[in-house]
């Protein structure tokens, strides 16, 4: 595991070191700065240290001892709020809403394509610095309420009500695609991370 201090970068938690040093080189060769650990643990024991995370975490699902759900439940309980990808060949339906109802930013299947990869990090990299960027200015809710689109808050409205993507895109005529899309973007911009804090968000803005 490399250490370092508080940098933004991808934290990539994989307990296979075959894959880590590919994935190592893939964000490398684009300029992206990439931080390494071999397991859920490491991460974990990183954060003990008292570094935070700035930037994002690609986790593997599949992982002992902790799995990548288990880690990101902890990261979750712990209060933080980096964008996470998981990474999976074993993943499901039902694995990846559960893991997007908790805040995750996308859920990756592998084999996936190099670019459209490294363009989903960019886009979790670029939402993690509008965080940042939104907290440095003291944003109120209300100002980041106000900067959603129309249908943008159509989405929020429906996720905060614990709606499930499908329903949501039956219901506004899209594609489940087009509403994970707003949803991200919602969380992006409101600087949460699942249906549970948008909801806490809107209560307290009313």
């Amino acid at each position: 595991m490399t250490q370092a201090p508080d940098v933004v970068a991808v934290h990539l938690v994989d307990d296979e070191a075959t894959v880590r040093a590919a994935l190592e080189f893939l964000f490398a060769s684009h300029g992206l700065a990439v931080r390494s650990y071999d397991s859920g643990v490491a991460l974990l024991d990183h954060l003990n240290r008292g570094h935070t995370l700035r930037g994002c975490v690609l986790l593997d699902v599949r992982m002992e001892p902790l799995s990548g759900l288990q880690v990101h439940d902890e990261l979750v309980a712990r209060g933080i709020q980096v964008p996470v990808i998981f990474l999976t060949g074993h993943g499901d339906i039902r694995m990846a809403v559960g893991a997007l109802k908790k805040g995750a930013f996308d859920f990756v299947e592998k084999p996936f394509g190099d670019a459209a990869l490294v363009e989903r990090v960019r886009d979790a990299l670029q939402a993690d610095a509008q965080q940042q960027q939104r907290r440095a200015n003291g944003d109120s809710r209300g100002e980041l309420l106000a900067g959603l689109t129309q249908r943008e808050q159509d989405v929020m409205v429906r996720v905060a009500a614990g709606k499930l993507n499908k329903v949501i895109a039956d219901e506004m005529n899209v594609s489940m695609r087009t509403v994970e899309v707003y949803r991200a973007r919602v969380y992006a911009k409101l600087g949460v991370r699942s249906s549970a804090e948008l909801a806490t968000l809107l209560a307290r803005s009313e």
